[in-house]
Parts: structure tokens; C-alpha cells; sequence
């Protein structure tokens, strides 16, 4: 079975332990930490006492990447990377989430790839390199990711999918995630509407079935094909105008990633199925009055 968790960012501005009880009570399998300025989330004692009290395993360790992590352990996009692999192996969770350097990070990007691959063998985690997107500007857009925002044209042994991420960048996930191959390690689960076939300048993070990314047929492919990586729901709930609104998104996400994660049964199967039960009723012909 494909583990479903469920990143922190879902259920923002609540507090780290709330993002625990909420995934609990959702029916989630784990969950994902963003590295945020509270300190809670960059502190292993506290991660691992709070998965413990919820029985939730930490899936998942998110790079601090965003603006109001700037200055989460220093200017450095390095040290950033490399504490959060040490998080994540102090934690046991399999994964980091990191995003492509900023173009204006000129020290770091040029050496970006070989310091993912370093980093994730010196801790012993995968680095899951994100998809991203270009930026636009009143109808314009431009590039501020380098060497870019698709991680299946970089050298990196690991990536994540972000749907929203894709419908972005005007790009189907379905593709991605075909073309991305073994490479393909972590997903974002979520959904968008492309207001274009260029995309979209709005990171939408629908719950997944609600947009137009063909995310049921991504996961029903991933499960019939065995795929042992992670399945991680990043949704904006905060449009909710009650908790039980959000714990509705939360759940709706939960059952949409089970319903299309078990594996359809392969032909051969089917086969042996129909012979071994010809008769769907149990009543044989010798039975029938």
C-alpha cells in the first residue's frame, strides 16, 4: 500500500500539534513537516514526541524554501538543505522535499545538484527535487528557478510532483510523472484549473477531483505499476470558513487517495479468476432444479 500523509502546510496558520491530531482524525497514515520559524518543527524531540503521542510517522521532511523561512537556520541554502536531511534521518523519515535554487542564489546554484546528491548520501535520505513554475507579471513571465523548474530535465536521482505545481506550468501531471520514471519518488497531492495552456498564475492547491489535473489517473497508474514512493497531501484548507469545513477537505483528500491507489487486478489474474468461478451465482448446472 502507497502511504497516504499529510504535510502541515494543509491546515495553516494552526499550530504543529494540531497539524498532528487533525491528520490523525482525518485518517491519514503520516504526515510531512514543513520546516517553518517555529521551532518546533525544526527540533527532532519535538517531531518524534508528537508523532509518537499521535501514532503518525513523519513521512517527510520540507525544506524551509519559502520567503517567511528566509531566515530559518541562516542565509545559507546549503546549511538549510543539509539540516534538513540530518532532521529527517534523526526523525526516520524517508524523504526531503527541497525546491530549485533562486537565480539570485548565484553561489548556491551552481553547485545545487552535486550538493543534493552529496547531502543525500551523507545522511542517508532522498532528496526529492520540486517541481516549480515560472513566474508571472501583469500577462508576462519569467524564470527565477536554476537551472530550472522541472526537475525531470536535472541530473537528480530523486523528485517530487506538485499537481498545482504542473497546472502552473502548463504541464499535465500524468505526463510528468511518465516521463519522470523510477525518478519519481514523492508526490504533492493536490489538484488546479489552468486558466490557460500556458497556466496559471494562481498555486491553487485544490482538493484533489476538483480541478482539471488528471491526478486519479497518475495514482491509478502508480499503484498498478507498484510504486513505492510517498503520496503527500499539500491542500489550501484555509478557505474554509469552519473546522469542520477543513476536516471535510482533509477527509475528502483521504478517501480520493485510497480509492485510486489500489491496484486494478492485471489480466492474467482476471483470467484465473473467471475459470477458478464460472458461475458468479455458486448454483452449478447439476444444481438447478
Amino acid at each position: 500500500m502507497i502511504p497516504i500523509g499529510m504535510s502541515t502546510t494543509c491546515v495553516f496558520p494552526y499550530g504543529l500539534e494540531r497539524s498532528f491530531a487533525m491528520a490523525k482524525q482525518a485518517g491519514f497514515d503520516g504526515i510531512e513537516v514543513m520546516v517553518m520559524t517555529n521551532r518546533g518543527t525544526q527540533t527532532a524531540s519535538t517531531l518524534l514526541t508528537l508523532s509518537a503521542k499521535y501514532e503518525l510517522p513523519i513521512l517527510s521532511i520540507h525544506a524551509p524554501g519559502l520567503f517567511v523561512t528566509q531566515f530559518v537556520w541562516g542565509r545559507d541554502p546549503q546549511n538549510k538543505l543539509d539540516r534538513s536531511a540530518a532532521l529527517a534521518a534523526e526523525v526516520g523519515a524517508k524523504t526531503v522535499v527541497v525546491h530549485p535554487p533562486y537565480v539570485w542564489q548565484r553561489a548556491y546554484a551552481p553547485t545545487f545538484l552535486r550538493s543534493v546528491r552529496e547531502t543525500a548520501t551523507r545522511h542517508g535520505v532522498e532528496i526529492a527535487v520540486e517541481n516549480m513554475f515560472p513566474w508571472r507579471v501583469a500577462g508576462g513571465s519569467f524564470g527565477v528557478y536554476n537551472p530550472g523548474i522541472d526537475p525531470i530535465a536535472m541530473d537528480v536521482d530523486a523528485m517530487t510532483l506538485d499537481f498545482s505545481h504542473a497546472a502552473m506550468a502548463g504541464r499535465d501531471g500524468l505526463e510528468m510523472a511518465m516521463k519522470a520514471g523510477d525518478r519519481l519518488r514523492h508526490i504533492h497531492l493536490c489538484d488546479s484549473v489552468a486558466s490557460s495552456p500556458e497556466g496559471t498564475g494562481a498555486d491553487k492547491h485544490m482538493v484533489p477531483g476538483r480541478g482539471g489535473q488528471p491526478v486519479a489517473e497518475t495514482l491509478q497508474m502508480l499503484a498498478d505499476t507498484g510504486w513505492t514512493g510517498q503520496l503527500v497531501a499539500e491542500i489550501h484548507t484555509h478557505t474554509a470558513r469552519t473546522f469542520e469545513k477543513r476536516m471535510a477537505m482533509l477527509r475528502e483528500t483521504v478517501e480520493f487517495a485510497r480509492a485510486h491507489t489500489v491496484p486494478a487486478k492485471a489480466p492474467e489474474d482476471a483470467a484465473r479468476d473467471s475459470v477458478s468461478d464460472p458461475d458468479p451465482s455458486g448454483v452449478t448446472e447439476g444444481s438447478r432444479g
